[in-house]
């Protein structure tokens, strides 16, 4: 009996890949979204056997594309964290490596027309309202994969995405700081509770007993850690105003601990359950923020944050991730104004996924 079948395409967006959809081919419903999502990932299986997902959280992530009806955007992103081993879809947050991949997507559909050698794509991330543009190689009109630029996590070379974020500070809590505080104690550790770009609970590494120089594969073994940590940050959530976050991905988790090379800090980012095997784009912002502004569990690291603007490196497991921040301090306390980073993205298939005749794709 025939299934049923989605046209798609499949990106690899930064260091995270996933399967990319228009919206009008996809239920509108969330619930029946979410049965869709959860059968062309293949979720509740370690390894995704029956889906398109790679055994990882990095490899369950879906985006869905609209063509934007506000004058300040081409095309609306919404993102899906679809998970591994359990059949569950979070709404909640963005994926700023997803979104890399966005504007190439945007293009390929047909979503926004392409207007010289480098096209801008305007995105409204629905998870989030943030606004980020996006800038695209697109020589003769057709979109460029091949480049130059090379990022830490992805083997080989690419044509440059430029992304820049803007309105993210109090991304889905409205505050940078939605405890009212800098630094909580919780359960004993001290930890900043604060959401830009993505909401996080930062802590210092060494005060979960860990250096912060760990493999992600260390990390993921270390199942006291997950433990402890997990305890603190549903803790956390309800303190930021999150409600009851145990099913749900955010806030996520950003231990830091002092750079060993030439970088503004050293991190590991969980997301939350296991370690991400690189770091994060909305979550690097997050960090960018924390580090900067006094009094937060950052302050022992801070160095050199004169000025209005700052490439920041932060180093993690496989490298570091660049990123330029703008911002000022009025009366002492931190304005942080847009994020910029440079990645890669890349095409690599796209054709129709398959599901099962039970599941309605209307």
């Amino acid at each position: 009996m025939k299934q049923n079948s989605i046209p798609f395409m499949f990106f690899r967006g930064g260091t995270s890949r996933g399967p990319y959809f228009r919206s009008d081919d996809l239920p509108q419903d969330r619930d029946k979204l979410s049965e869709v999502l959860i059968a062309v990932i293949g979720a509740g299986n370690i390894r995704n056997i029956d889906g398109l997902g790679g055994g990882s959280s990095v490899t369950t992530k879906v985006a869905i594309l609209s063509k934007s009806t506000e004058p300040d955007a081409d095309v609306e992103y919404l993102f899906a964290q679809v998970g591994v081993d359990k059949k569950l879809v979070d709404f909640g947050p963005t994926c700023g490596n997803i979104l890399v991949g966005v504007g190439p997507a945007a293009l390929e559909m047909g979503l926004v027309p392409t207007t010289g050698d480098k096209t801008k794509v305007r995105i409204r991330a629905t998870n989030t309202n943030a606004l980020v543009e996006s800038v695209i190689e697109t020589p003769g009109g057709v979109v460029n994969y091949e480049g130059n630029v090379a990022i830490d996590g992805v083997p080989g070379k690419s044509s440059p995405v430029a992304l820049n974020f803007l309105n993210i500070v109090g991304s889905k809590t409205g505050k940078m700081f939605p405890t009212g505080n800098k630094i909580d104690i919780i359960q004993g550790i001290p930890v900043t509770c604060i959401d830009v770009a993505m909401p996080m609970m930062i802590a210092r590494a060494e005060d979960f007993g860990i250096s912060g120089y760990e493999s992600a594969q260390e990390l993921d073994e270390n199942k006291e850690l997950f433990s402890r940590m997990e305890a603190i940050r549903i803790e956390a959530g309800q303190m930021m105003g999150m409600g009851d976050v145990r099913a749900q991905v955010t806030p996520k988790i950003g231990l830091v601990s002092k750079a060993r090379n030439n970088g503004h800090f050293s991190s590991r980012y969980f997301m939350p359950w296991n370690a991400h095997p690189s770091m994060a784009i909305t979550g690097s912002q997050c960090l960018a923020a924390c580090y900067l502004a006094p009094g937060t569990v950052s302050d022992d690291l801070r160095k050199n944050t004169e000025g209005s603007s700052l490439e920041m490196v932060i180093e993690h497991p496989l490298g570091e991730m660049k990123i330029m921040v703008t911002y000022d301090y009025k009366d002492g306390e931190l304005d942080f104004h847009s994020a910029g980073v440079v990645r890669t993205a890349r095409l690599i298939a796209e054709g129709n996924v398959f599901i099962p005749r039970t599941i309605s794709v209307n």
